[in-house]
C-alpha cells in the first residue's frame, strides 16, 4: 500500500500525515487534521444547525471553531490552509453560497474516462469496482478541504455495465465506496440511463405510465436501503443519442419530476442536464442554430418542475469552448432549480497538456450572470489515477479553485491562484509572483493561439486537441463559423438567427450592437468582413494575425518562466514535458490558423511575419 507522500496531493502537501484516514465522522476528521498543526490551536465546537457553516473566534492564544457536522471540517481546513500559507486566519462566520456543490466524473465501468487526461479511472477497472481505498480517502480529503460535498462516480453517458450501480449485484460494494467518502461530508450521486425499466422487462420507458413510475419507486427504495445518504441521480436524456420522455411526446417536466417523486420520499435530488440539441443536424440548414437549443427545450417549461429537481445548464450555450457568451437559459428560468455547469477537464483547453487556469473565465462568467440565478454548482470532473491526479500538476489550481468558487462565486481569481501556488510549492518572492503571473495569463495566451474572437469548433474533430478550422464545417454538430474569402462568423442578432432574442434586454442590447459587443465575442454574435475595423483601430483580419503572433510569443515565455522555478520532482519535470508539447500546440495552431485565413482573404500580415502561401 502506498504512503501519503506517494501521491499527489496538490495544495494539501503542508500536511505530512494523515490521522484522519481512521475518522469516521466529519467531527473526527476536523480534530484529526487540527492536530498535526503546529503552532496553530483551535477548539472545537458541534453546533448541527449550522450545517456547512461554522464561525471561528479568536480565544486567548488560540481560536474557538463552532460549526455544524460538517462545517467544523470546512472551518478547520480553512484555518489550516490560512496559518499554512502565512496569512491571517480568518475570524467570524461563513457558510457556503450554494448547498450543492458538485464533482461531475465522466468515468465508465471499463476503466476509461470520457474526456479525461488524467489517467484512468479511480474509481473503475475491467467492467467492475476497482480502486485503492486509501487513495479514495486522499480524494475526499481533498474535496472537503474545498468545500466540495457531492461527486458523482460514474459517466453521465451511461454504458453498460455501468447500470449495475443502482441493481444488487453492485449496490454493497457502492454502500462501502459511500462509507469512504462520508468522514468527509462528500456524498455519492449516480448518473443513471433514462430507459433502465426497459432492461428489467418493463415494456416502455413514458415517464407517465404507471409501470415506469412504480418501476423508479421500488428501484430508489433499494438503492437508498444499501446507500441512505446518496446525494440523488444525474440524468442525461434525449441527448446524443441518448434515451429520453421524447420519445414518447412527453416533456422534459414530465421525465424529471417521474423520477424526482421517486427519490423525494428518500431526500434524494433529481439532477437534469440541459444540454439537448439537434446533434444530427445537416450543414445546408442554415435555419437551425444549436446555440439556441437548450432555451427553445426549458424555458417554456419554468416553474413545473417539482422542488427536488435541479436543471443543470452549461456556462455557455456550446460546449465548454475557450470564450462563449453566457447561456441564456440560466438567466431565464426563475421559478426553477439551476445548476450552472462548469468543465474541469480540458476538453477544448489544452487537455490538461496546455497550462490553462480557469478562474478568470469563471469570473467573466459571473458578471454576465449574478451568482443568484442559480441555486447549486457543478463541474465536470479533471480526476484520473496519475499520481498527481490532474494529469499536469497545475491543473490541479482548477479544481482547487472551483471548490473555493462554489463556497463563494465572488473570490477572487487573483487571490485564489496564490493561495493554491503557497500551500501547493511553498513559493514566496519573485517565485511566488512568476508561478502566480504565469497562471493568471495563462487563459488569455491560450484563447489568443486558438480559435479567434468569439470563433468555435475550429479545433480537430473527435480528439478536441490541436487546429483544424475546417474540422467541424461540414460536420452533423451544428458547429459553423462560415469563413470565405470576404467574411467570418454567425450573425446571431435580430436580422440573423434571432438568437440574442433569448437573452435580457440589457444584454441583447449589448450583443446586437457592433459597438457595445465586446471584441472578443464578435465572431459568435456578428458575421464581419476582414477589413471590418475592430475597437483598437485594427482590422480584423490583422487582429486574428496578431492575436495568433502574440499568442506564440507569451506561450514561449510561459516555457522560459517555468524552467526557472524551483518546482520539486516529479512536478518539474512533467510539467516541462508538457510545456514543450504546448509549444508545439501553440506553433500548429498560430501557423494553420493564419494560413487558414490568409488563404481565404488573401490579406498579407502587415507587420511581415511569415504566413504559409
Amino acid at each position: 500500500m502506498k504512503n501519503q507522500m506517494d501521491y499527489g496531493l496538490s495544495w494539501l502537501k503542508f500536511l505530512p500525515d494523515q490521522p484522519s484516514m481512521t475518522a469516521k465522522t466529519p467531527l473526527e476528521a476536523a480534530h484529526a487534521e487540527l492536530a498535526q498543526m503546529e503552532g496553530l490551536h483551535v477548539d472545537v465546537q458541534l453546533e448541527p444547525a449550522l450545517g456547512d457553516g461554522f464561525s471561528i473566534e479568536k480565544r486567548g492564544d488560540g481560536y474557538l471553531l463552532r460549526g455544524g457536522e460538517t462545517g467544523v471540517l470546512y472551518g478547520a481546513y480553512r484555518a489550516m490552509m490560512a496559518h499554512a500559507a502565512g496569512q491571517n486566519v480568518p475570524e467570524g462566520e461563513d457558510a457556503p453560497y450554494y448547498a450543492l456543490r458538485m464533482l461531475n466524473c465522466w468515468d465508465n465501468a471499463e476503466g476509461d474516462i470520457e474526456r479525461g487526461y488524467s489517467g484512468r479511472s479511480l474509481f473503475f477497472e475491467g467492467g467492475r469496482f476497482a480502486y485503492d481505498p486509501a487513495r479514495i480517502r486522499q480524494l475526499a480529503r481533498m474535496l472537503a478541504s474545498v468545500g466540495v460535498n457531492v461527486i458523482c462516480i460514474n459517466n453521465v453517458n451511461v454504458h453498460n455495465p455501468a447500470h449495475k450501480l443502482i441493481e444488487e449485484e453492485w449496490l454493497p460494494q457502492l454502500a462501502e465506496l459511500a462509507a469512504i467518502f462520508r468522514p468527509f461530508g462528500v456524498r455519492l450521486m449516480l448518473s443513471i440511463d433514462y430507459a433502465h425499466p426497459m432492461r428489467h422487462g418493463v415494456a416502455t420507458a413514458d415517464p407517465l405510465d404507471p409501470e415506469v413510475q412504480r418501476w423508479w419507486m421500488e428501484r430508489a427504495d433499494i438503492v437508498y436501503r444499501y446507500v441512505p445518504d446518496l446525494a440523488g441521480f444525474l440524468v442525461k436524456a434525449d441527448s446524443e443519442h441518448r434515451p429520453g420522455p421524447f420519445t414518447y411526446g412527453r416533456t422534459h417536466a414530465d421525465g424529471a419530476n417521474m423520477l424526482a417523486r421517486a427519490l423525494a420520499p428518500h431526500g434524494g435530488t433529481l439532477v437534469w442536464r440541459c444540454f439537448v440539441y439537434n446533434c444530427m443536424q445537416d450543414w445546408r440548414d442554415t435555419a437551425t442554430d444549436r446555440p439556441m437549443a437548450a432555451y427553445k427545450h426549458y424555458a417554456y417549461l419554468d416553474g413545473q418542475f417539482e422542488d427536488n429537481v435541479i436543471l443543470q445548464i452549461k456556462n455557455g450555450p456550446f460546449d465548454f469552448q475557450v470564450r462563449e457568451p453566457v447561456s441564456p437559459l440560466l438567466l431565464a428560468m426563475p421559478k426553477t432549480h439551476l445548476a450552472l455547469e462548469f468543465q474541469l477537464a480540458q476538453e477544448y483547453t489544452g487537455h490538461q497538456i496546455d497550462i490553462y487556469a480557469m478562474p478568470p473565465m469563471w469570473k467573466e462568467h459571473f458578471a454576465d450572470m449574478p451568482p443568484s440565478c442559480v441555486q447549486a454548482i457543478a463541474a465536470v470532473s479533471n480526476l484520473g489515477r496519475d499520481d498527481n491526479y490532474t494529469g499536469h500538476p497545475f491543473a490541479a489550481v482548477n479544481l482547487f479553485a472551483y471548490g473555493l468558487t462554489a463556497w463563494n462565486p465572488a473570490a477572487e481569481p487573483d487571490e485564489v491562484i496564490r493561495l493554491w501556488c503557497r500551500l501547493t510549492y511553498g513559493l514566496h518572492g519573485a517565485q511566488e509572483d512568476a508561478l502566480h503571473a504565469l497562471l493568471m495569463g495563462s487563459r488569455r495566451t491560450y484563447e489568443k493561439y486558438t480559435a479567434p474572437l468569439g470563433l468555435c469548433w475550429m479545433v480537430e474533430p473527435h480528439g478536441h486537441y490541436g487546429p483544424s478550422p475546417m474540422g467541424y464545417e461540414y460536420a452533423l454538430w451544428g458547429t459553423y463559423h462560415k469563413a470565405n474569402r470576404d467574411a467570418v462568423g454567425i450573425d446571431r442578432t435580430e436580422s440573423g438567427t434571432g438568437y440574442t432574442a433569448q437573452y435580457p434586454e440589457a444584454l441583447r442590447t449589448r450583443y446586437e450592437n457592433l459597438e457595445t459587443c465586446p471584441d472578443l465575442l464578435k465572431l459568435f454574435f456578428h458575421r464581419l468582413r476582414y477589413d471590418y475595423v475592430m475597437d483598437d483601430g485594427r482590422t480584423l483580419i490583422q487582429r486574428i494575425y496578431d492575436d495568433h503572433f502574440e499568442g506564440l510569443e507569451e506561450a514561449k515565455e510561459m516555457a522560459r518562466v517555468l524552467a526557472a522555478l524551483d518546482l520539486p520532482e516529479p512536478d518539474r519535470a512533467v510539467a516541462a514535458e508538457r510545456m514543450e508539447r504546448q509549444l508545439r500546440n501553440a506553433r500548429e495552431w498560430c501557423d494553420v490558423t493564419n494560413t487558414f485565413f490568409y488563404r481565404l482573404s488573401g490579406v498579407k500580415d502587415a507587420k511581415g511575419r511569415t504566413i504559409y502561401d
